[in-house]
C-alpha cells in the first residue's frame, strides 16, 4: 500500500477519546478514525481497533461516548492512547460522569456526545460503531481552543499493538 501513503499521509484528522460501558466494565481509547457519516438523522461513526480493549467492551455496549480533546489536553492523549487498559485504570486518573444509558463521560472534554449504536461493521482490522446522538455537551472555556489532531499525537506510543 505505499501508493496510498501519498493520499493517507497528508491527512491530519482530528483525535477524539471514545468510551464504552457495558456488563460492569469500562474502557476508553484514543481514536483518530472517526467522522459524522450522515446529516439526516445525524450519524457519526468511530472506528475501533479489534486489538484493544477498548473494542472488546465496546462489542457489548449499547452506547459509546466519543470526546474532543483540545492541543493542551495532550495529557488525557497520551493517558488514553499510550495506556492500555489491560493493565492500567485510565478511569481513575481522570474526572468522570455517567451520561444517557450509564455510558461514561469525560468531564474534562473540550465536547462530548453520547450516541446509541445503530450498526457495527467490520472494516478490516477495525470495526465502525455507527452512532446517533443521544445527549451531548461542551466546555465553553475551551470553544476557540485548537482540537487535537494526528499530527499533535503522532507521537504517542499506542498502549497496546497496531496490528
Amino acid at each position: 500500500m505505499a501508493g496510498m501513503d501519498a493520499f493517507i499521509d497528508r491527512l491530519d484528522p482530528d483525535m477524539c477519546v471514545v468510551t464504552a460501558a457495558s456488563d460492569g466494565d469500562r474502557a476508553g481509547c484514543l481514536v483518530g478514525f472517526a467522522c459524522q457519516c450522515s446529516i439526516e438523522p445525524v450519524r457519526y461513526v468511530v472506528w475501533l481497533s479489534k486489538a484493544n480493549r477498548t473494542y472488546r467492551v465496546a462489542r457489548t455496549a449499547d452506547r459509546l461516548a466519543v470526546h474532543l480533546l483540545t492541543r493542551e489536553q495532550r495529557a488525557l492523549a497520551e493517558l488514553f492512547g499510550g495506556k492500555t487498559g489491560d493493565r492500567t485504570d485510565k478511569f481513575a486518573r481522570v474526572r468522570t460522569r455517567r451520561e444517557a444509558g450509564g455510558a461514561v463521560v469525560l468531564e474534562d472534554a473540550a465536547a462530548w456526545f453520547v450516541g446509541t449504536v445503530v450498526a457495527r461493521t467490520d472494516g478490516g482490522d477495525h470495526v465502525g460503531f455507527f452512532l446517533e446522538p443521544q445527549t451531548w455537551g461542551a466546555r465553553e472555556d475551551t470553544a476557540q481552543a485548537p482540537l487535537l489532531r494526528l499530527s499533535d499525537a503522532v507521537s504517542i506510543s499506542p498502549g497496546h499493538p497496531a496490528d
